[in-house]
């Protein structure tokens, strides 16, 4: 991968910057030592490293105002970093760049029943949104596989979803406000505890945006009441695309469950190995949950049956007590460290039609026996979003770049068929230079037109999501 050229300015001027940040925040927020500052030389995406010139870590957003203020008198880039769980490099930074983490500001603000929402520091981990509420019976739909760690200023930065995004759709459909704080130190207040804010949807600009137009530093979120119950079902097929004709049936017969995953036998196994959760011997499985009254789970799980019957799976399971439930989607939130134990692996995130599943997954598996690289399924069925694992040896020459060639092969694949790049993981520098398979180049340019307002000087985030070349020419003026 190309990386960004380093602006020697800068980082001859590097004891300057830090001494004018210091000087505005307190003596721990900002950290300029190399031993130091390699924790925060990658994200999730660890194939590619580079150590910034210094890391910022603010309480507040007044701090996070100055240290922007700052960094844009000195034309120096930036980088917000969440949790760091992205795995698409969305927060790799640049030996020019300020990374700013909002790890330190996960404060709850202000939690109301009544009108159903929550305000948060954006720092704060999406687990623990939910379990600020769940006393109360509440919780926050959005649930990404990393919810344990992730920020909600990542899952804003990127739309994030989960397995439950089927049902209750991802990041946007639960965002009602956001503080963000520009490039130039200017605090925004966008949107607010109400349904729907007036005026432009710049809201729904500033989802997904990935750190291109601002830092945000608190968001208000749409809490919603828990169901009465909910019952998962495990379905096992003899063939991948056996599995994904089934999800398009069930979707196509009009139930709409909370969540359809989807996993194939690489994943079984490793999961199995690694969680124990007592998943069947088969090529592929489904998980799919409903919820309701138990008469509205009975009359769904009936329809659901009736469906699978028709493609003659192997097993289907039903979890009729809480611990088979929870046994059930142990392996399915265990995938991604379970494959960490046994490959290196890149994971991609590309979007297709449902009804373009069995195709999607037999082509997969022909690109795979073609490139000579195994790759494992698991995603979220029931909306298209898949995640294809390919694993490669980090320690082979050569390998890395076989598995990049891969996985653009796979990602112009979900675009042919009527998809797109990215569901949740967003962009960043993994699929930057792909952005010309999905958009026009007058596409690209009214994106990159917002940025203009927003960043004028093209200093946040940089050379991530749009084509390196494109970017750095818009960045030197």
């Amino acid at each position: 991968m190309q990386m960004p050229i380093p602006n020697p300015t800068i980082l001859a001027r590097k004891a300057q910057i830090v001494a004018r940040l210091r000087a505005v925040l307190p003596a721990d927020a900002v950290i300029d030592d190399p031993a130091e500052t390699r924790a925060y030389e990658c994200d999730a995406l660890s194939a590619y490293r580079c150590q910034p010139l210094a890391v910022v870590l603010p309480r507040s957003t007044a701090e996070v105002a100055a240290a922007l203020r700052i960094c844009h008198e000195e034309r120096v880039p930036v980088v917000p970093r969440g949790a760091g769980t992205s795995l698409a490099g969305g927060a790799m930074p640049s030996e020019d760049a300020v990374v700013l983490g909002l790890a330190r500001m996960n404060a709850v603000l202000e939690v109301n029943y009544p009108d159903r929402f929550i305000r948060v520091e954006a720092g704060r981990t999406n687990l623990s949104v939910t379990g600020a509420v769940e006393e109360s019976g509440f919780f926050y739909a959005p649930d990404p596989s990393s919810q344990l760690a992730c920020a909600i200023a990542g899952n804003i930065a990127m739309n994030s979803g989960g397995a439950h995004c089927l049902k209750y759709g991802v990041t946007t459909n639960n965002l009602l406000g956001v503080t963000l704080v520009t490039m130039a130190g200017e605090v925004l207040e966008i949107g607010g505890a109400h349904l729907d804010a007036p005026g432009l949807d710049l809201l729904g600009v500033i989802c997904g945006s990935e750190g291109q137009l601002g830092v945000v530093t608190e968001a208000t979120l749409r809490i919603l009441a828990k169901p009465e119950g909910a019952r998962p079902v495990l379905i096992g097929f003899d063939a991948n695309e056996v599995a994904g004709a089934c999800v398009a049936d069930i979707i196509r017969a009009g139930v709409l469950p909370v969540a359809i995953e989807f996993m194939d036998r690489p994943c079984i196994r490793a999961t199995e190995d690694f969680a124990h959760a007592g998943y069947p011997d088969c090529e592929a499985l489904l998980i799919v949950e409903v919820e309701g009254s138990p008469a509205e789970i009975d009359e769904q799980l009936g329809l659901i049956r009736q469906i699978a019957a028709h493609h003659n799976p192997v097993e289907f399971r039903e979890a009729e007590t809480e611990e088979e439930a929870r046994r059930i989607w142990l392996g399915r939130k265990s995938a991604f460290g379970a494959m960490g134990q046994i490959n290196d692996y890149m994971c991609l995130d590309g979007t297709i039609p449902v009804s373009a599943l069995p195709l999607v997954l037999r082509r997969i598996g022909e690109m795979s026996a073609e490139a000579g690289l195994d790759v494992a399924n698991v995603f979220h069925a029931g909306d298209g979003n898949m995640h294809p694992l390919i694993l490669y040896d980090a320690n082979l020459p050569g390998d890395l770049a076989r598995c990049e060639a891969l996985g653009a092969e796979i990602l112009k694949l979900c675009v042919e068929v009527g998809g797109c790049l990215t569901g949740e993981h967003g962009v960043g520098v993994e699929k930057r230079d792909l952005m010309a398979v999905q958009f026009e180049a007058s596409d690209l340019e009214a994106q990159m037109r917002v940025k203009d307002v927003f960043d004028p000087v093209w200093l946040l985030n940089p050379a991530k999501v749009f084509p390196l070349a494109i970017s750095a020419a818009r960045r030197a003026g």
